[in-house]
């Protein structure tokens, strides 16, 4: 009997290596205060202090990509997944106010392909540098048994701080405030399980030109990155002073997420009409036969992020928001609550297909 090895087992060290010579200029692209972003040790640094913070709140976050992930694996697009794994933190950690510092990664898989592994961080990098938090560190996974050969899944966790007194949601929500939606750029990175479901339902491959965009194909639209809020939502919170709450609309939508930044006794009404449905939303509703209800609590639909404002400053918050290339929806207002509920609409989502 001949000596085990790793590489016998499955597990290639040395693709391990060339992974990480391929990330490392992609991973010090992304430095800035506070973080030289080097990767290597067995732990990344952070100064809080170079960072200019004197008396922070850490607030951390960590999400996945969902079945989205299929998507890319079968279609061989790699190349913005990434960017949707740090979205779904980043995202998550500006609803608390907090400027984002520095992200880990997460790549599991089941037989390393260095250079797809790459392509992935490579989104990753660019979406810290948007979002203006270091790429510090990340681990890279090689799982033959757990993994099928060609399978990976993503993992990522954000750190970010605000100050003390900064934090949202702020205390002072109170009726009469203004409700607006932020316009979100596709599906972003929850309900793929459905979305999956209505697509082989109906017998279509990636490769086909998209019902709803049919310069793409059905993968490469349904890959379209969820939108980063970091930066305009930032500015808006510091320059205007109007915002109240803000509330990333994920798995749940707008019936789930925007109750988790509302005190008790109060809810907001919504116009479904504002709503800006995207074409992707009306075709799914139509192709899969989802209820509006259902639509309203799997997807974003149009809306993926949800900000209360102060009446008196809404207007310069919103100028802010469309100055940084937000599209600004106004929705409603905070109300009194009612028993059972914490969001009540008016009117319907247009979800006729194919659209007038």
């Amino acid at each position: 009997m001949g000596d085990a090895r790793y590489a016998g087992a499955g597990v290639d060290i040395d693709a391990g290596n060339r992974l990480v010579e391929l990330i490392k200029p992609l991973v010090r692209a992304t430095a800035r205060s506070g973080a030289g972003a080097e990767i290597g040790g067995f732990g990344g640094l952070f100064d809080l202090k170079a960072a200019g913070f004197t008396d922070p709140i850490l607030v951390a976050a960590t999400d996945g990509v969902g079945t989205k992930v299929k998507i890319a694996i079968e279609t061989a697009r790699h190349d913005t997944i990434g960017v949707d794994l740090v979205a779904m933190s980043v995202n998550d950690l500006i609803v608390q106010g907090a400027e984002p510092l520095f992200f880990l990664d997460y790549f599991a898989c089941g037989k390393l392909d260095p250079a797809i592994a790459a392509t992935v961080v490579k989104g990753v990098a660019a979406a810290c540098r948007e979002a203006g938090c270091a790429l510090i560190g990340g681990e890279t996974a090689e799982m033959p048994g757990v993994y099928q050969p060609a399978d990976y899944d993503l993992a990522g966790f954000a750190v970010g701080a605000v100050g003390r007194n900064d934090i949202l949601p702020r205390a002072d929500i109170a009726v009469g405030d203004v409700v607006v939606g932020l316009a979100a750029s596709g599906v972003h990175s929850n309900g793929f399980s459905l979305v999956r479901k209505i697509v082989g339902d109906a017998g279509l491959k990636w490769q086909v030109s998209a019902p709803f965009e049919p310069a793409r194909s059905l993968g490469e639209a349904l890959l379209t990155p969820t939108r980063l809020y970091v930066r305009s939502c930032l500015a808006a919170i510091r320059d205007s002073k109007a915002v109240k709450a803000l509330a990333h609309i994920t798995g749940g939508g707008l019936i789930e997420n925007i109750p988790r930044v509302l005190p008790p006794g109060l809810a907001v009404r919504l116009q479904l009409d504002r709503v800006p449905v995207l074409p992707i939303f009306k075709w799914l509703a139509a192709t899969g036969n989802v209820g509006e209800k259902e639509m309203l609590r799997t997807f974003n639909c149009g809306i993926g992020m949800v900000a209360v404002l102060d009446p008196q400053k809404a207007d310069a918050a919103i100028a802010c928001l469309t100055t940084h290339g937000e599209k600004v929806v106004p929705l409603g207002e905070v109300v009194v609550g009612e028993a059972g509920s914490a969001v009540a609409f008016t009117g319907h989502l247009d979800l006729s297909w194919p659209p007038r």
